[in-house]
């Protein structure tokens, strides 16, 4: 999975408590690794709806876009 604008593999998503709180990943051979940074068990769980942010350009959407998006 990549980013459908730039390519990139690396985004981050919005802890849906706090605005100001975010969880970079990667998406590697279609398995989202969390950096190291990111204690797994305090990120949001990924589901389809869940809104990603690209780490590179504008991109943003649902996780369920970006599965399907086959980038």
């Amino acid at each position: 999975m990549k980013c459908p604008f730039c390519g990139c593999q690396s985004f981050y998503l919005k802890d849906p408590d706090d605005d100001y709180e975010t969880y970079d990943f990667d998406v590697e051979k279609g398995a989202v690794k969390f950096s190291p940074e990111v204690n797994e068990s305090d990120a949001p769980e990924l589901q389809e709806e869940t809104q990603c942010y690209c780490n590179q350009c504008a991109w943003n959407g649902k996780f369920g876009e970006l599965k399907n998006s086959g980038g």
